[in-house]
């Protein structure tokens, strides 16, 4: 179980200041909308335990310099839980990031809805997803912090409906709470961990090192405005073009070939990752998220050489769709052999995520740059290039589909795979011949990239 702290423990360890707002007037006296018999006393004796009159606090803070909206769920307070007051409290939270135009960071621990106010309390979700859709329209961004525990409406909306979110180790994650899920339920799937390796959460972040991640995120995710593209990155390999189709091919298969992970490396001054495609699914050979770029903040989507899953693709379409909201250009890196076409790529929706990610490129305002480092399989590949913005390196090709494949579909045989792929002009210099990308880049003068 991961360490509780109160609300004003959990603002005062994130934040550099905080301003508490006036709480919205309303009447807090009697057993509430039900007349639940003690409800008055419990919620007395809640507030001579926390010294709080509701669950949430909510106001201004700063964290790592950068201006928000924060509010803090209260545990101690009736288990965190949402009612009709508490309903009041975040719904004015919202109202403040939407008219002074500021990121919401939400601190969570709750246990669910207030059992004593019934559907009176259970209709407070639906106030909080329309306050949620209407900062979201505005523009600003929603981070959370998934505390211990988060479960039931709080998770299914302030938790889960976040742009980013993050879980302290070890915290309870779950629609479902400890008391209601089934009794053979597997544990792992309802804690930070497992949440993370479902693609629900997008990082795990130690309690000391949250105030400096939750700072830098809101420092990435500031509105941008008609944002330039993301400046082109440098080869790593120093190669001249390929002379032949096979040659080119290979190039984009060597192992030694940099990879996804080394451009980022060598382009960004920092970068903080996006992950999981929150249906249930994570990609490994896919890397997301925002990074610092001389100053600015970029959004990348990185294939890692591997066949893209479903997951993957949607992963890259929410990471894409985050950074159009927020006028915050995009960078995507090409390599791969193709999408993944397994039968289980296949009953995850293969087709709808690659459609989804291409509609994702398709659809975005803000400028999103290309560069294809390896492998350029068929519309696995081309689902995360720019139409007009497309660049390749060296030692890296394009094609309709695999040379080997083409070959087979042609009914050709194996010894005329290296005359296919001739014929298919997928080098670096046909690409460009052919209007299909825009340049063949090169290293960096000093040798370092980017």
């Amino acid at each position: 179980m991961a360490e509780r702290l109160t609300a004003r423990e959990a603002v005062a360890a994130l934040t550099d200041g905080f301003t508490e707002l006036p709480a919205p007037a309303g009447d807090t006296d009697g057993d509430g909308p039900l007349g639940w018999t003690g409800y008055a006393a419990s919620r007395a004796r809640a507030t001579a335990r926390t010294g709080e009159q509701e669950s949430v606090v909510h106001g201004t803070a700063t964290v790592g310099g950068h201006l928000c909206v924060l509010l803090s769920f209260e545990f101690g307070f009736l288990g965190g839980s949402l009612g009709q007051r508490t309903g009041d409290r975040l719904e004015a939270a919202y109202e403040e990031a939407i008219t002074r135009r500021l990121p919401l960071v939400s601190l969570i621990a709750t246990g669910g809805s207030r059992m004593q106010e019934g559907m009176i309390a259970l209709t407070q979700l639906q106030r909080v997803a329309r306050a949620s859709a209407r900062l979201r329209a505005a523009g600003p961004a929603q981070l959370a912090v998934l505390r211990d525990p988060t479960t039931g409406g709080g998770w299914a909306t302030l938790g889960a409906g976040a742009d980013v979110i993050l879980a302290v180790p070890g915290a309870q994650i779950g629609f479902a709470g400890s008391r209601v899920r089934p009794v053979d339920a597997d544990p792992a799937a309802y804690t930070a961990e497992g949440q993370l390796a479902a693609g629900s959460v997008d990082a795990v972040v130690a309690p000391g090192e949250l105030p400096g991640t939750v700072g830098r995120w809101l420092g990435l995710l500031a509105a941008g405005d008609a944002p330039s593209p993301a400046p082109v990155p440098a080869a790593l390999a120093a190669t001249d073009p390929p002379e032949t189709g096979w040659d080119a091919v290979l190039r984009a298969r060597a192992a030694d070939r940099p990879r996804a992970g080394a451009y980022l490396d060598a382009y960004f001054d920092a970068r903080l990752p996006l992950s999981g495609d929150r249906c249930g699914g994570t990609d490994p050979g896919l890397l997301c998220g925002f990074g610092v770029r001389e100053g600015r903040a970029v959004a990348y989507v990185a294939q890692c050489g591997t066949a893209t899953r479903p997951a993957g693709y949607r992963t890259a379409a929410r990471v894409i769709r985050l950074a159009d909201r927020l006028g915050v250009p995009v960078l995507t890196l090409v390599d791969t052999p193709g999408a993944a076409n397994d039968a289980e790529a296949e009953r995850a929706g293969a087709g709808a995520a690659i459609a989804d990610a291409f509609a994702a490129v398709a659809a975005a305002r803000v400028p999103v740059t290309t560069l294809v480092i390896g492998e350029g399989g068929s519309g696995g590949a081309l689902a995360l290039a720019a139409p007009d913005n497309t660049h390749v390196t060296p030692d890296s090709y394009f094609s309709v589909i695999a040379p080997e494949l083409a070959a087979a579909i042609l009914k050709r045989s194996p010894e005329r795979v290296r005359e296919t792929a001739g014929q298919l002009r997928l080098r670096p210099q046909d690409l460009v011949e052919l209007g299909v990308a825009r340049s063949v880049v090169g290293p960096r003068a000093d040798g370092q990239g980017a």
